[in-house]
């Protein structure tokens, strides 16, 4: 059963009860970002786990790889499923964090994916080289941060549903993709560019797809997440 990732794009951990309850007993596969994880800390993971959902724990680490290598052996001790890196820290950074959560993995437990973020899908190809100076082109530029992250051992990429059929022939069939920016056909696009709905995604072959505004701002989340997981298993369109 192919599960789309929902992110908790939630202040605080009372919301995220509130939206959870829509859900009775199902489990899920959640994405815990930055804005909730500053406010609740380690406290919000343990209350995931305890409702037994598995964690996309997504802080985009990205600094010196020695301290990245220390916050990742600290990140696998806290069971989660997922984490990820900026590929843009480089080669070093990418080995040091995936050491790091081999050393902090406690025995018996399997290592949290390791994935690297090539290019945000906020970012468009004239931000890319206007304000960030990278003069290759958006998809030569994930390619590479792609190869890169897959030659520094990690398990994948956070990238865009419309860069993976690239990624598929550089890096093979068993690498992850794992790509936000999923709207409906019919939902705003806010403030992502680089966007596909759920069978889209599915017929691009995305590994994992991240849905947040989709399903948390819907008036009904539970029929829009069942909406969304059909879509994306491709049993209706």
């Amino acid at each position: 059963m192919r599960t789309p990732i929902v992110a908790l794009d939630f202040p605080s951990q009372k919301e995220v009860e509130q939206f959870l309850a829509h859900f009775g007993e199902e489990t899920l596969f959640v994405k815990v970002g930055m804005e909730l994880f500053y406010r609740e800390g380690t406290s919000i993971i343990n209350y995931l786990k305890e409702q037994g959902h598995r964690i996309f724990l997504d802080l985009k680490l990205h600094d010196i790889p020695n301290t990245v290598k220390s916050a990742m052996r600290n990140l696998a001790i806290l069971g989660v499923d997922m984490v990820n890196v900026h590929a843009a820290g480089g080669t070093n950074m990418m080995k040091a964090a995936l050491e790091g959560l081999q050393e902090g993995t406690p025995e018996g437990k399997e290592r949290p994916i390791c994935i690297a973020v090539t290019q945000l899908t906020s970012t468009s190809e004239e931000v890319m080289q206007r304000e960030l100076w990278i003069e290759k082109s958006l998809e030569e530029t994930v390619l590479h941060y792609a190869k890169l992250a897959q030659d520094s051992g990690l398990d994948g990429v956070v990238c865009s549903t419309l860069e993976v059929p690239k990624i598929r022939e550089a890096c093979g069939e068993d690498f992850v993709t794992v790509t936000p920016g999923i709207r409906m056909a019919d939902d705003n696009v806010d403030d992502q560019v680089r966007i596909a709905t759920p069978a889209r995604a599915r017929e691009l072959g995305s590994t994992y797809i991240v849905v947040g505004r989709s399903i948390t701002k819907a008036g009904q989340p539970l029929e829009a997440y069942k909406k969304v997981t059909q879509q994306w298993e491709g049993t209706t369109v």
